[in-house]
């Protein structure tokens, strides 16, 4: 028996007509929040080039693209199940690199001055370092991710989304600080061996420690994360004070071991971080196959409700179906037919989430019914593209066909060989 939420119904004219007018409105911020952002990101090469010159800033960006491009790469593969929508990607990277980066500049100064007022010589480096630093860098990091689980909560489906978008977020503030430290190192020594310089700053915070400020970050993303599960208001504020605390916490754990060097550092490095952040990707990849099980789940209950058909259900559980019914559409069918059969998977992943959601009693009926609404629009929009293509029809059959023949591990042949008509011996 299929949920009352996705009982097969007619087309609601009026309710698409709301959704269009809903999705002109709401265009406008994101498109001023990059424009602000971009502005941010400006003076921010200003600033950069202002402290260390333009040779040595260009040096320090070089240097820092190798680390964020591996960083990136993990990221968006932990994003595959559910891709969260690029412009919010991109404005999650560039608020970090550009607005979290000013805002922790214009503090930290302060909190420099702070420390040599309140402390001796040396109290107050630590105090900035190893107190301040994180408190002041983690909050602006987590401004972003806050504010847009505020805006934007049906973006949040678990633990992987507010990962996702932390991350991504700490990932533009390390690439922009990475530029000021490289910046630095070039200029005091030029780029240097394993014992100074560039290339000794690089093995440490582009090889051994690329992924520092994400980890920090995450225990922010976690919190948001778990927060997006409840509707107990008590327990989403304990659950942001703890993620953005972890994120502290660890950020002056780090800061500090560098302060002190040698073998506290590699004891913090090998003893707390590294174990952190194993558990960490474990916790991920967790979450990814629990993401996995939700689809498998909810697809006989879409199907049953006319969004989606039989025979794409093999194919819509697994990313290797996903990818080989996308790879062959491409191929056959073009770019635009590919698109389309994307949104359609994405759209059919955000239906499966929504109606758990609905099963677990974590959404009120009415944010439900906008939220279905605008999907199942989406969804039928996607099929309509898609389907206007017949080879991206005949593709699928195709991959289903592989599928199943993979599944099964047999040949086709001589196994399966089809029997031969039979001749009719003609009066």
């Amino acid at each position: 028996m299929s949920s009352p939420d996705l009982q097969r119904q007619p087309a609601d004219l009026s309710g698409a007509r709301r959704l269009q007018t809903r999705k002109n409105h709401a265009v406008g911020w994101p498109v001023a929040g990059l424009i602000v952002l971009g502005i941010c990101g400006l003076v921010m090469v200003g600033v950069t080039t202002s402290k260390v010159g333009a040779a040595a800033a260009l040096v320090g960006a070089v240097a820092a693209l190798l680390p964020v491009g591996v960083v990136f790469a993990a990221i968006i593969w932990i994003d595959r199940w559910e891709p969260e929508p690029p412009m919010l990607l991109l404005g999650a990277f560039l608020w970090g690199a550009g607005g979290a980066t000013a805002c922790s500049l214009l503090l930290n100064d302060a909190m420099i001055g702070l420390g040599n007022v309140l402390f001796s010589a040396g109290g107050d480096r630590f105090f900035a370092t190893a107190v301040m630093g994180p408190l002041v860098e983690e909050a602006a990091k987590a401004l972003f991710v806050v504010a847009l689980w505020f805006r934007r909560r049906s973006e949040f489906n678990g633990l992987v989304d507010g990962i996702v978008y932390a991350a991504l977020t700490a990932a533009g503030f390390a690439f922009t600080e990475n530029i000021l430290y490289f910046g630095k190192a070039f200029v005091a020594g030029g780029l240097g061996g394993v014992s100074g310089g560039v290339v000794a700053l690089f093995i440490v915070r582009g090889v051994l420690a690329p992924f520092s400020h994400p980890l920090f970050s995450s225990m922010v993303g976690i919190g948001v994360g778990l927060a997006s599960r409840t509707d107990r208001k008590r327990m989403r504020v304990l659950y942001l004070v703890l993620g953005f605390a972890g994120a502290v916490l660890l950020h002056a754990v780090w800061n500090a071991s560098t302060l002190f060097g040698g073998a506290e550092f590699l004891n913090v490095y090998f003893l707390i971080m590294v174990p952190i952040f194993l558990g960490t990707f474990w916790l991920v990849v967790w979450q990814r196959k629990r993401e996995q099980r939700i689809v498998i789940q909810q697809l006989p209950v879409l199907e049953r409700a006319g969004l989606i058909v039989r025979s794409e259900m093999e194919m819509l559980a697994t990313l290797a179906g996903r990818r080989g019914w996308l790879r062959k559409v491409r191929r056959s069918a073009g770019t635009e037919a590919a698109k389309a059969v994307r949104d359609y998977q994405i759209a059919v992943t955000e239906l499966a989430f929504l109606q758990h959601r609905a099963e677990q009693g974590r959404t009120t009926s009415a944010a439900r019914r906008a939220r279905r609404e605008k999907l199942i629009a989406d969804l039928k929009q996607a099929r309509r593209s898609a389907a206007g293509t017949q080879q991206a029809i005949q593709t699928a059959r195709i991959k289903l066909n592989e599928l199943t023949q993979h599944n099964l591990k047999r040949p086709p042949y001589p196994g399966n060989r089809p029997k031969p008509p039979i001749q009719r011996s003609r009066d």
